[in-house]
């Protein structure tokens, strides 16, 4: 297997949207300007390294690698520093999207 630059810009796209994700949670509701500024700031700069992403990957499959590595990561920190707790059923279903990503990917 070789390295794919253009993953590894997929997945820090999805880093950066955790981020995002995270630092809206922080603002609540951007009534922290800094933590909403750096939202924004990490949104901004996932969409760049999606595009450098779709550069190289199909965009169905580079979004989907955003999308469910985000959802995936968001939901494991959001019960870490926040508490939040997703049902069994939630799981399962964010397990059945990691799976398609990698579906998708190895098509």
């Amino acid at each position: 297997m070789t390295f794919d630059i253009h993953f590894f810009y997929a997945l820090i796209a999805a880093a950066l949207d955790v981020a995002a994700n995270l630092a809206s949670r922080k603002s609540d509701g951007f009534r922290n300007r800094l933590w909403g500024a750096l939202s924004i700031a990490f949104v901004l700069a996932a969409f760049f390294f999606l595009a450098e992403a779709a550069k190289g990957l199909d965009l169905a499959v580079a979004y989907a690698i955003l999308g469910a590595t985000g959802i995936f990561a968001t939901a494991i920190l959001g019960r870490l520093l926040f508490g939040q707790r997703l049902k069994p059923i939630g799981w399962f279903g964010l397990a059945l999207v990691f799976s398609a990503v990698i579906v998708l990917k190895t098509a």
